[in-house]
């Protein structure tokens, strides 16, 4: 199997599309974003005029997984092909989980999981976005796949506002699970703005341009008898046990700059640090300056899971570099594919309703000028009448959904792209 050598679209199952089409090593970076149980209330999206909800619509946002007789099935193919490891973890977790919808979701994610973990390269690593509910199992399996080693972090992003809950604390938080196939994994270091309360507290000068800047010792502990321990300017640091941090031609080129702050006579003078050339603090494992999508947002697309670019930006830097691979396996609406286009990244995105196929191809196009097959492929949707037969007789629903997104419309109900 070769490596795809142009972006793609893929409309269909993640595992067999995985299976079939993803090479071995081909991937940089994986991010995914899989459906479980959440609870949120669609239903305000899709309601029609009547105020019904529309029952096509919501099928294409089903985030409930069954135990049923293709979980089933995976399971016993897990228990029987996936390295023995795997088999012993999935068969404790079904012994303590029990047949259910978080035991068929896990078993799902463990396949998945496993092909993710074959196609990264060995600098690659994948991000698993989830809620609380599941993480703490998915990390269990994560561990089992990647290598407890290879675990990076729990980053918790705080994705909506305070909550009002009678009988626990708000749920206000998601959880991005970040692992890597090896210890050499690609790790661009990436910063946070800093707080409101810390550039009032540090950053409490201003100059005539109206810059904040905070003051620095021009000093470092210790006496030097070279050109550093000299007096610069009749100023001896050398009798305060001190010595200048550079030599006195870096003092007067920066006192020449307007960088050296001078206090009362007799003091020793501080280096002025900018707060507008500072990058902010280095990337932490809380995120709470990244804000949910509002629901005025330019960015918005209706899309019940959809997250902040600024959210996918930040993960496809840190773990990427330009010209690598990034993969969704579970893209809705392409915000990952959208920020690794914009990024200068390659990606490929796969999804298993035409709705979030359609969306992803309008968000190309309007966001970059990208027409599907011109620029990118898409695969897996009807190419010919045959095809699109097929489509209709064997899934109504997503021939409707393929059917508007050729003509840039949406299916009859509300906003759903």
């Amino acid at each position: 199997m070769q490596p795809l050598t142009r972006n793609t679209l893929f409309y269909g199952d993640n595992l067999p599309i995985l299976q079939d089409y993803i090479a071995s090593e081909s991937v940089d970076l994986v991010y995914l974003d899989p459906p479980f149980n959440s609870n949120r209330n669609y239903n305000v999206l899709f309601k029609d005029e009547s105020g019904r909800e529309s029952e096509a619509q919501m099928t294409a946002f089903e985030d409930t997984w069954h135990w049923d007789a293709k979980a089933a099935a995976t399971f016993d193919a897990l228990m029987t092909t996936a390295p023995p490891d795997v088999s012993t973890m999935i068969a404790a977790l079904h012994k303590i989980v029990g047949r259910n919808q978080m035991m068929a979701y896990l078993v799902m994610m463990t396949a998945r999981l496993i092909e993710l973990h074959r196609v990264l390269k060995p600098t690659g690593s994948l991000y698993l976005h989830c809620d609380p509910t599941a993480s703490h199992y998915l990390k269990i399996v994560l561990d089992v796949i990647f290598g407890a080693e290879n675990f990076r972090g729990e980053i918790i992003w705080k994705r909506t506002s305070a909550h009002n809950s009678a009988k626990r604390p708000g749920p206000i938080h998601d959880v991005i699970l970040m692992y890597s196939k090896t210890d050499t994994h690609i790790w661009n270091i990436q910063y946070q703005p800093y707080d409101e309360g810390y550039v009032k507290q540090f950053y409490r000068y201003v100059d005539e341009q109206g810059r904040r800047y905070r003051l620095s010792d021009l000093t470092g502990s210790g006496v030097r008898y070279g050109e550093t321990g000299q007096p610069w300017r009749g100023i001896d640091v050398t009798a305060k046990g001190r010595h200048w941090s550079v030599p006195s031609a870096e003092l007067d080129k920066l006192d020449a700059e307007g960088r050296i702050y001078w206090p009362p006579k007799g003091s020793v003078p501080s280096y002025k640090r900018y707060l507008d050339e500072m990058p902010g603090v280095p990337m932490q494992d809380v995120w709470t300056d990244i804000p949910p999508i509002q629901p005025h947002a330019a960015e918005r697309l209706g899309y019940p899971t959809q997250k902040p670019l600024a959210l996918l930006e930040r993960i496809i830097q840190a773990s990427s570099n330009e010209g690598d691979v990034v993969l969704d396996p579970f893209c809705g609406c392409g915000t990952a594919i959208a920020a690794a286009q914009k990024l200068g990244r390659r990606w490929i995105g796969i999804d298993i309703t035409h709705l979030a196929v359609g969306l992803q191809k309008n968000r190309l196009l309007d966001m970059f000028g990208l027409k599907p097959r011109i620029d990118y492929d898409v695969r897996g949707e009807p190419t010919d009448l045959s095809a699109a037969q097929e489509l209709a007789a064997s899934d109504p629903y997503q021939f409707q959904f393929w059917a508007v997104s050729l003509i840039n419309a949406q299916p009859q109900g509300g906003k759903a792209g």
